[in-house]
């Protein structure tokens, strides 16, 4: 497979601090993914994208309803890509605000259908639960795909000891393993122009009402 016909996978980090574990672990995941299929003979690229670099151009959409350029090319770039790794740090037991403010200027459709790996982290293993209770209905509500498998880490999986279910390096081929077979499953994405509505929204359905999701309000 060409690099043209490469299967794009886009990884959204919403990571805080600079370096951050949340990002940490995406990177993860993604080197994982894209091992995986290499093993299945299928070429990969990735988009890693951190949120707090488009901390003002998000919350500058939920308040105006239009995206600055920068915010504009990136969810074109995530909504267009054949699979998603999506991982937040959790906090007061669930997603950050900033990682919730990210998936409201999505329109309610752009991902229906895209295979999603959910990572998230958190000081300890008390949080791990939020994935299944919080993240993945945010996900199921979007009509996206996660796979099975969510990855948590606490504080301690980066340590030499890891916690006390599954070793993190584990849980992560497992979630790999899972996401690479749903990106194998579908036909590539690659052939779509990122940049064209008509391929995610339908016609007639403007930028406003993807970026915006404020319009009809």
């Amino acid at each position: 497979m060409t690099a043209q016909n490469a299967r794009r996978i886009a990884v959204v980090s919403a990571g805080l601090s600079n370096p951050s574990s949340t990002r940490l672990l995406a990177d993860r995941l993604v080197a994982a993914t894209i091992a995986q299929l290499a093993e299945q003979g299928i070429e990969a690229e990735a988009d890693v994208f951190e949120l707090r670099d488009y901390a003002h151009d998000i919350t500058n959409n939920l308040l105006t309803g239009f995206a600055p350029p920068a915010l504009e090319s990136m969810v074109n770039t995530v909504v267009s890509a054949d699979a998603v790794i999506a991982v937040t740090p959790i906090f007061s037991t669930s997603y950050s605000g900033l990682f919730k403010s990210f998936i409201d200027v999505l329109d309610p459709d752009a991902l229906t259908g895209k295979p999603v790996l959910i990572g998230a982290n958190a000081g300890t293993a008390r949080h791990s639960l939020a994935i299944d209770y919080a993240i993945r209905p945010l996900f199921a509500y979007l009509h996206a795909e996660p796979v099975s498998t969510g990855v948590f880490a606490a504080s301690s999986d980066w340590g030499a000891s890891g916690d006390q279910v599954a070793p993190l390096g584990e849980r992560i081929e497992r979630g790999a393993r899972e996401l690479a077979e749903a990106i194998a499953r579908k036909q590539p994405a690659a052939s779509a122009d990122p940049f064209d509505p008509a391929n995610y929204l339908g016609e007639g359905r403007s930028f406003g009402h993807l970026l915006g999701g404020l319009a009809g309000e």
